[in-house]
């Protein structure tokens, strides 16, 4: 009899990681190598010269900051469960929304609105952070900066908020 191993969202959801603390050790690598890559591809393409520089001075504050950005939608998609808290018809229809964006996000579209919105809050938060931390780098331009913090919003926002945990 062959057992079918499913590994949903190995890197984020950010919730799994308080559930399941043994996560970090898989987060926290994959979390560098994916943020160290992107970086490292976006000053490729934009023909930079100083990419180990550039490198050596950001990757600790775009790998940090990503983790905060994580957190900051993460706790955007939680604080909504306390309206679930209020009386019927509004308690019981967020209770709706929320079991379906936490399970299974495709399922219904107030879900999938929701959960976006958590991924997009995340990438905004990215973007301004990023943009902030690369102030201090002498070795990039306005437009480098503007362009790098953009593509580390649009790739590393957390998409794996979207990944199913459950199809019913």
């Amino acid at each position: 009899m062959k057992r079918e191993v499913k590994l949903y969202n190995i890197l984020l959801p950010i919730w799994i990681l308080y559930f399941f603390p043994q996560v970090w050790i898989i987060t926290l690598p994959g979390n560098l190598i994916i943020d160290c890559g992107v970086l490292l591809i976006t000053l490729a393409v934009l023909k930079h010269t100083g990419k180990k520089a550039v490198l050596k001075r950001l990757w600790w504050k775009f790998w940090l900051l990503g983790f905060l950005a994580d957190f900051i939608g993460a706790m955007f998609l939680f604080g909504f469960w306390y309206l679930s808290l209020l009386p019927d018809p509004v308690g019981s229809w967020v209770d709706q929304v929320l079991s379906a964006a936490f399970l299974n996000p495709f399922r219904t579209l107030p879900g999938f609105l929701y959960t976006l919105a958590g991924v997009a809050i995340a990438g905004v938060c990215i973007y301004f952070l990023d943009k902030r931390a690369m102030k201090s780098c002498a070795l990039l331009d306005g437009r480098q900066r503007h362009v790098i913090a953009l593509t580390m919003a649009i790739v590393t926002a957390p998409w794996t908020f979207l990944i199913p945990l459950y199809s019913y």
